[in-house]
């Protein structure tokens, strides 16, 4: 069988591949905080019993666009964006520190400080609790502090401070739950340290930085060459069957 069969069928399937990672960024282009995949192709030659005179392409998603999105004003006292490099530090469900750019957070009936999503926020010892409060109040320098119940509007008490760390960029990768964390082999030892030269703007969100148009031609271009790839298949088949016709006349 011609190799050109296969590889009109494995660059079909790598088109796909490409194209479901170019969907999920476009299907999240209003997520706040979301950081887009890239996806590129690159040639792996074919191997077996012949001379690797064929080549195929192989979809990957070599990383992550770490930039950070525009800021959008929501006025609201518990949402905070990132200024800069850095990302605020959580806990997700199975008891993971990782790391986010959205700060859409909200106080749950125990006290605790979690995301809008049901992560807990971290704090300098551990998940944010505030006790019962008037209001709340979140400084540039990621500063917790309430008002009591019953003080005075002007009493702020210092509660806690948000966990704002600044690892390495190169150290770090996108899990499939949407969270940053550091590569396997680039973890610590303990916690990730925090970086007391880190700024949030309260009253403001990160927006996704995917460029929507963008994500939509590189869709209409993986589909042009999907059907360049069916095409192969067709032209592979009818080669197939000319030879067969030829080899019944001799």
């Amino acid at each position: 069988m011609d190799k050109a069969l296969y590889i009109g069928m494995s660059g079909a399937k790598q088109n796909m591949l490409s194209q479901r990672a170019h969907a999920n960024n476009l299907a999240n282009v209003s997520t706040t905080g979301f950081k887009r995949d890239f996806a590129q192709a690159r040639s792996m030659p074919v191997f077996g019993e012949h001379h690797p005179t064929r080549a195929y392409a192989m979809a990957e998603r070599p990383g992550t666009d770490l930039s950070a999105g525009a800021l959008m004003d929501t006025g609201r006292k518990l949402d905070v964006a990132v200024e800069g490099d850095g990302w605020l530090a959580v806990q997700n469900q199975q008891g993971e520190e990782v790391f986010t750019r959205s700060g859409s957070m909200q106080i749950d009936v125990n006290g605790l400080m979690r995301l809008s999503s049901g992560e807990m926020v971290m704090g300098n010892g551990g998940p944010v609790a505030l006790p019962p409060f008037d209001n709340v109040q979140i400084g540039s320098d990621g500063t917790v502090s309430i008002v009591p119940v019953g003080g005075p509007p002007d009493q702020l008490v210092e509660v806690d401070r948000l966990k704002l760390v600044n690892p390495p960029p190169g150290a770090l990768e996108k899990g499939e739950d949407g969270f940053i964390r550091r590569k396997p082999d680039q973890a610590l030892d303990g916690p990730e340290p925090p970086d007391a030269n880190m700024r949030v703007a309260s009253g403001f969100l990160e927006s996704s930085n995917v460029n929507a148009v963008e994500e939509m031609i590189s869709n209409l271009q993986l589909s042009r060459q999907y059907e360049m790839q069916v095409k192969i298949m067709t032209t592979a088949n009818e080669n197939s069957e000319a030879s067969a016709r030829l080899l019944q006349n001799l």
